[in-house]
């Protein structure tokens, strides 16, 4: 990502700028991060969509001094619909910015005004979120892998980008869902990585992992179907992205985690967002029910490898269809109540 500096280098205001509103949505998260570093982000980050908001409200937040955090962190989304006349006001506030605020200004809705922009590259930094062409789109993703939770080795790397060809909207959720199946750190070979390039008619793992947290056992048969037919997945790979999903939900219990930042924390992932949803469905279904869809996955696990030699596929559809229940009893019951049915 271009415009971006060390830690020493950081300015009052940036401007994330791009085609593709994934890419762009990518880089606000991640520069953030880095700006809040080990804060609380409820407490540290103020949040506005322009259009929705007058101006002013934001620029008084920006001289506004924190009182729950030794930093603030200003966001305003949509900066496309700034009007003349707030584009004018925020361009004022940018000729002298406050020294104790990061505002974060976010493209969409339609063109950033000129002033805007202008003060921005004279009081802070542009963030450019289009990965280009030719040697400037190798080097964006040998950058973005080389940030990932997973370690892709060439080959991967290789097949991963000509799959991707111009969609590298796609890559963070591809590299989430490989680290939700694999375990962060994993190192990743083309045979890893084939069963997540879904052909036409597939689904992402989390369609799965979704519809099982909400207890619908139909609708996760469904993607379990699509991933397995179109998508070609192997139930194995399936298989490790539940042990995934759920030991990640064993992991928090009883942690003490109370926001989706601590539970990133301690899970040692990058995306609070994944972790506040792990976070959440783990407080839904109560310990131990977390602990008994532990059980039901080691003894599917043992089934996969020809315990009881069934089909495999019919192994991955039973242990989907009780987790599933088991989700959906949690929904039904207080947390802490066991279950009482396999």
């Amino acid at each position: 990502m271009s415009g971006r500096g060390s830690s020493e280098e950081r300015s009052p205001v940036y401007l994330v700028r791009g085609e593709d509103p994934s890419l762009v949505n990518d880089a606000v998260r991640a520069l953030i991060a880095e700006l809040v570093g080990g804060e609380d982000t409820g407490l540290a980050v103020e949040d506005y969509q322009a259009g929705e908001v007058d101006i002013a409200s934001v620029i008084d937040a920006c001289c506004t001094q924190s009182l729950l955090a030794s930093v603030r962190v200003v966001v305003l989304r949509n900066a496309g619909r700034l009007g003349a006349h707030e584009g004018e006001q925020l361009a004022t506030y940018l000729r002298d910015p406050s020294s104790s605020t990061f505002l974060v200004l976010v493209s969409g809705g339609g063109a950033v005004p000129v002033k805007v922009t202008n003060a921005v590259k004279r009081s802070g930094r542009l963030v450019e979120t289009s990965p280009g062409t030719g040697r400037a789109r190798a080097q964006w993703m040998t950058d973005r892998l080389s940030r990932a939770s997973v370690r892709l080795d060439r080959a991967a790397a290789e097949r991963l980008s000509d799959h991707l060809g111009d969609d590298l909207g796609r890559l963070s959720g591809l590299l989430d869902a490989l680290a939700a199946a694999y375990g962060d750190g994993a190192k990743i070979t083309p045979a890893d990585l084939a069963p997540f390039l879904a052909s036409a008619g597939s689904v992402p793992p989390w369609d799965l992992t979704d519809a099982i947290d909400a207890g619908d056992a139909g609708a996760a048969l469904k993607a379990l179907a699509r991933m397995l037919g179109a998508g070609g997945t192997h139930p194995l790979a399936i298989a490790a992205v539940l042990n995934n999903h759920f030991g990640r939900m064993l992991r928090l219990d009883g942690a003490g985690a109370r926001s989706a930042d601590q539970a990133a924390t301690l899970l040692g992932v990058k995306s609070s967002f994944v972790a506040g949803k792990v976070l959440a469905q783990g407080r839904r279904l109560g310990s131990e029910r977390v602990e008994r869809a532990i059980l039901l996955l080691a003894d599917a696990d043992l089934d996969l490898r020809g315990a009881s030699g069934l089909d495999p596929e019919v192994v991955i559809e039973v242990l989907v269809a009780r987790l599933s229940r088991l989700a959906g009893a949690g929904s039904r019951h207080r947390p802490r109540q066991a279950a009482t049915s396999r």
